[in-house]
Order: C-alpha cells, then sequence, then structure tokens
C-alpha cells in the first residue's frame, strides 16, 4: 500500500470539540482553533458563537516579537513560559496541551479576574511558543535576581537585567494607573480632596 503523505487525525470528533471548547473558554481566536483542530472554519464560529454569544473577533494574529519584550508583558510572557517549560519537563505533556495547562496556571498565578482582560492572551501565548521553537525568542536568566525571562535570541545579552530589577522610568504611569492611586487615596482619606 502506497503512502500518500496526508496524515490522518488519531484524535476523534468529540475530542476535537472538547479541545476547541477548552480554547474558546480561554480566549483563543478563530486562526488559532483552525490550527489546532481539523473542524471545519464554519462549525468553529458556530461553536464560538454559542460558547461567548458572539462572533469571533476578526483581524490579523500577532506577528512581531516585539511586543513580548516590552515590560509588562515580558514578565507576563516569562511568567507564562517559565510555567510552560516547567510542565513539559516534568509533566511529559506537549504541544497544545501543555500551551492551555500552562495558560491556565499563569491566570491563577497572575490573580486574573473574569472582569478584566489578562495582560497574555492565549493567543499571544501560543505565538510565543513558535516564536521560542523557531528561536527568535529564548529565555535568558537575569543577572541580578536569576529569574529566567524572555529576550530577542539575536540581541547581545550579556549581562542582562530583567524589567524587574531595572524598571523603566514609565513603567506604571498610565492614565488607568493614575486613577486607581486617585481613588484608592479617595477610599482611604474620605473628605479630602486629592
Amino acid at each position: 500500500m502506497k503512502k500518500t503523505g496526508v496524515k490522518k487525525s488519531v484524535v476523534s470528533e468529540g475530542e476535537q470539540i472538547i479541545l476547541a471548547t477548552q480554547m474558546i473558554k480561554l480566549g483563543a481566536r478563530l486562526q488559532l482553533l483552525e490550527s489546532q483542530t481539523t473542524i471545519s472554519r464554519e462549525r468553529l464560529i458556530k461553536l464560538y458563537k454559542e460558547l461567548k454569544g458572539a462572533s469571533p473577533p476578526k483581524g490579523m494574529l500577532p506577528f512581531s516579537t516585539d511586543w513580548f519584550l516590552t515590560w509588562q508583558p515580558n514578565i507576563h510572557s516569562s511568567i507564562f513560559l517559565n510555567i510552560h517549560d516547567y510542565l513539559v519537563k516534568n509533566a511529559g505533556i506537549k504541544n497544545i496541551t501543555a500551551v492551555l495547562k500552562a495558560y491556565s496556571l499563569y491566570l491563577q498565578q497572575v490573580g486574573h479576574d473574569s472582569e478584566t482582560e489578562p495582560v497574555l492572551s492565549l493567543t499571544r501565548a501560543w505565538t510565543l511558543i513558535r516564536y521560542v521553537d523557531s528561536k527568535m525568542l529564548k529565555m535568558k536568566e537575569c543577572t541580578c535576581c536569576s529569574g529566567s525571562f524572555v529576550v530577542n535570541a539575536y540581541d547581545l545579552n550579556q549581562n542582562y537585567l530583567c524589567s524587574l530589577c531595572h524598571i523603566p522610568s514609565r513603567a506604571g504611569k498610565t492614565k488607568k494607573a493614575k486613577k486607581e492611586k486617585e481613588l484608592a487615596y479617595k477610599l482611604v482619606n474620605p473628605g479630602i480632596v486629592a
């Protein structure tokens, strides 16, 4: 019998739907669902609408490594990647299963609630793994705290300082942070105008 080069999926259709459901609940974009399951696009759209009550968001997937290197996304990406690497090395899981489990643990670690958008989305987490696998990004140990952080594989990373040990001057100085600080001041000091 001649081999055609086309592999049939070993995973049943029911398992594919369970996988797609897990990914949708964690916030996967349609392109990620299509790449990790064998379910048709039309059926994925129906499943997405059924679970989320709305159509899947449109637009391109992230395609630049730069986002992962800015200070706050770098910290969150590094937390996720450390969890992912630990699971792959010690729990014997891999591929999309490792990404989903690591992402769930990441959400627990950063104290994510259902009302706010996490810094690192599932789609970005999956993209990060692809960038690391293609050797565009890698982990580097901070010379100050010894933590492992995401860095550009092509940058000079000798004497690397992470964004926690070397916080950028504008870090955390957003309008949202200012409003939260003002609200906290008002709660602590009622009746006093800031």
